[in-house]
């Protein structure tokens, strides 16, 4: 049985490839700074994208998506800022989220919504 890291590393990987098979580069991956962490950094020719990965057993107590909340997101805004300064560029920024189901041997599905949330209200803007 996989460890609780593994399956998340495992969810990671699999959003990664779906992002690579859409034109995406894969820029960083699980960023840190203190007080928050972005899962995956990507870019396209228009776009910076920060994506949060959730991955769930079928039929768990949590979707996945509920478990990002206004505090998550304004965590990721402040890491993603920041990564912004570091790593300046031109492209547009974008917060992402995926859910990735896995069941222990396979990837049951992946549910990825683009433009889940934006910067409206947060003091961490670019």
């Amino acid at each position: 049985m996989m460890k609780k890291n593994e399956i998340g590393r495992f969810g990671e990987d699999e959003v990664c490839r779906l992002l690579e098979r859409e034109g995406y580069k894969i820029a960083a991956r699980n960023f840190r700074i203190k007080g928050g962490e972005i899962d995956i950094i990507a870019a396209d020719s228009d776009y910076i994208v920060f994506v949060e990965v959730k991955t769930r057993r079928p039929g768990g107590l949590s979707d996945g998506f509920d478990a990002i909340t206004e505090r998550k997101k304004g965590l990721i805004i402040r890491a993603a800022s920041e990564y912004c300064l570091r790593n300046p560029n031109m492209l547009q920024p974008r917060f992402d989220v995926a859910r990735v189901i896995f069941d222990g041997t396979a990837v049951r599905s992946i549910d990825y919504i683009k433009n889940a949330y934006d910067t409206t209200g947060y003091k961490f803007i670019f």
